[in-house]
């Protein structure tokens, strides 16, 4: 019999709990890795450009790859604070996805008029981000695998439904290609998601963009940027960097543009990793196309397998930690970890004793629409990106193109939407935006055990503007 999914009365033993947990080591399992490029030095002394790209993480490198490609005369820096692709962009899951606006439902409420074409800018993007591995040779495990998403309560087999189009294929629970005992249907979503492995896709871009002659520099944090005219100047402990242009791509951490500081709030995300398994187990769990998976909850889970056939479980809490602060011991969450893996056991107990093998976290870059926003600012001579909300694999490219348009002074159809003339609602600031979290988490929670059914907290918030997502 289905039972209802992670049901606060249900609960698997604590020794086995303690069981797989035993041997997870504290580290992203993608940066776990011997094929790390070594850093490029720190900047010293004083720099001119024609662009600077401040961030290393996909957003940055893919500006400063685009910007090289269009022109292989412009003078391009990238520099990153500390090592290129360790943060969100080397810990994520993996998931590109072609959707700009975190799905249909999601851009019918924000974008309602310009949907039609945001969705096929996203797909023309995600075309385009293939395309490019291609061109450059990049082996960051690209897998146009599709997303299979999962309803594991009744009320969630309608929504499914509400989903469908020409390229999904629906399945009840007696005919769907993965078994677990929680999973009621599924829409298998079979054009617009692909899968990678996020840190060779970050070694990739940025080995790319070393060959095309952008100036990378490490261990480089950018503490103010200053308008000098004709020029910006980013101000750095070990020198000056002038230049005509400058990107903006550090997404979650505090934006060097202070009007922006209000628009993301750092949220951290947690995940797991399993040990490779076995060609029996898989056929237990019935889990052999390579698509990626998520369930329905608003407390979601998202899981996809590696190329040696671990399987990757993170999502459900989504946290925020007092003050917005960005923590490295944040990265570690037991608690978040023994949820997720009584989850993933509940979840399939055909695996019986199986182990995890690494635990971690990382921050992602929440705005209030749940999509990213681009905009140029010190008389069009920087512009920004930001607010991704853990859908930012394929979504950041798009964003530089967006951004180098802003800087070009180019009118596109991408730099006419509304994802650039707003950024949505502002987040409040401390010491409103903890308790205000935490209420709004407790509703969520709510809300998936209540068929769906939003609160007055939810509904009052959905109605000025807010969205959220764990």
């Amino acid at each position: 019999m289905t039972i209802a999914a992670y049901d606060k009365n249900i609960r698997v033993d604590a020794a086995r709990i303690d069981r797989a947990l035993a041997d997870a080591v504290p580290r992203v399992f993608w940066l776990d890795t011997d094929d790390r490029p070594a850093a490029e030095p720190a900047v010293h002394g004083p720099i001119e450009t024609d662009l600077l790209v401040v961030g290393g993480g996909y957003c940055g490198l893919w500006t400063a790859l685009m910007a090289k490609e269009a022109d292989p005369d412009r003078d391009v820096v990238l520099v990153e604070g500390k090592r290129i692709g360790w943060a969100a962009s080397g810990r994520n899951g993996g998931f590109a996805e072609a959707s700009l606006t975190h799905g249909a439902d999601n851009g019918k409420r924000y974008f309602a008029s310009e949907l039609p074409l945001l969705e096929r800018l996203g797909r023309e993007n995600l075309d385009e981000f293939e395309a490019t591995l291609t061109r450059h040779g990049i082996d960051a495990e690209f897998e146009r695998s599709g997303e299979l998403m999962i309803a594991t309560e009744p009320h969630q087999i309608d929504w499914l439904h509400s989903l469908e189009t020409e390229t999904t294929v629906f399945y009840d629970a007696e005919t769907l290609p993965v078994k677990s005992p929680l999973f009621r249907a599924g829409l298998l979503e079979t054009a617009d998601v692909a899968l990678v492995n996020p840190a060779k896709l970050a070694f990739g871009l940025r080995a790319a963009c070393l060959r095309l002659g952008v100036r990378i520099f490490e261990n480089t944090p950018v503490t103010r940027i200053v308008d000098g005219g004709p020029t910006v100047r980013a101000v750095t402990a070990s020198g000056a960097i002038v230049a005509r242009n400058i990107a903006l791509a550090t997404n979650g951490f505090p934006s060097l543009l202070k009007r922006n500081r209000l628009f993301t709030v750092p949220i951290y995300d947690y995940v797991l990793m399993t040990e490779p398994l076995t060609d029996a187990q898989l056929a237990d769990i019935g889990w052999i196309d390579r698509f990626g998976m998520n369930d329905s909850s608003r407390q979601f889970h998202y899981y996809r397998k590696t190329a040696d056939n671990r399987i990757l479980w993170g999502g459900y809490d989504a946290v925020y930690h007092r003050g917005g602060r960005i923590r490295s011991e944040h990265d570690q969450n037991p608690e978040t970890f023994r949820r997720l893996a009584d989850h993933f056991l509940r979840t399939f107990p055909q695996l019986g004793d199986i182990r995890f093998t690494h635990q971690w976290g990382g921050m992602i870059d929440m705005s209030t629409r749940l999509v990213a926003f681009q905009g140029a600012a010190v008389g069009g001579k920087v512009a920004y990106a930001s607010g991704f909300t853990g859908l930012g694999v394929a979504a950041t490219r798009y964003a530089a193109s967006v951004m180098l348009d802003l800087l070009g002074g180019r009118d596109t159809e991408r730099t006419r939407t509304s994802v650039v003339a707003s950024k949505g609602l502002p987040i409040p600031p401390e010491p409103i935006a903890y308790p205000a979290v935490q209420v709004i988490r407790r509703s969520i929670a709510k809300s998936d055990s209540n068929g769906g059914k939003d609160d007055i907290i939810l509904r009052t918030a959905n109605a000025m503007g807010f969205s959220f997502d764990s």
